[in-house]
C-alpha cells in the first residue's frame, strides 16, 4: 500500500506543474495530508524513526487547513523535489530489500 501511496502522490505532484483548476490543488494537498500521514504511520511501525519525522513534516507543509503562501514557482519546486524524492523511496527501499535477500 505503501508504494501505491508514493505513486499516486507522485503522480499528483507532477500534476499540480500544469494550469490546473484551483480545486486540484486542494485535493492534492487533502491527499496529500492523508497519504503522508499513512506512510508515517507505516514506517513508525516499521521503526523507521527519520522516516516518521519526514513524512509529518511534509504532512504539515501540504496540509489545506492552514495553508503556507510559497508562491507558485516554489511550490513547483517543492511539487518536483517531493515528487522525485517519493519515485526514489521506491527505489531504494527496493534496492534494500534486495540486500537483505541475499
Amino acid at each position: 500500500m505503501g508504494k501505491l501511496i508514493k505513486i499516486l502522490l507522485a503522480i499528483s505532484f507532477f500534476l499540480c506543474l500544469f494550469d490546473m483548476p484551483y480545486g486540484f490543488y486542494e485535493l492534492v494537498r487533502f491527499l496529500a495530508l492523508v497519504g503522508f500521514a499513512i506512510l508515517a504511520y507505516k514506517s513508525n511501525e516499521q521503526d523507521k524513526k527519520t522516516a516518521v519525522v519526514i513524512y509529518i513534516a511534509l504532512a504539515i507543509l501540504f496540509q489545506p487547513i492552514f495553508k503556507i503562501a510559497l508562491g507558485r514557482m516554489l511550490w513547483n519546486v517543492v511539487d518536483v523535489i517531493v515528487g522525485l524524492g517519493l519515485l526514489i523511496s521506491l527505489f531504494i527501499s527496493k534496492k534494500n530489500q534486495l540486500k537483505h535477500k541475499l
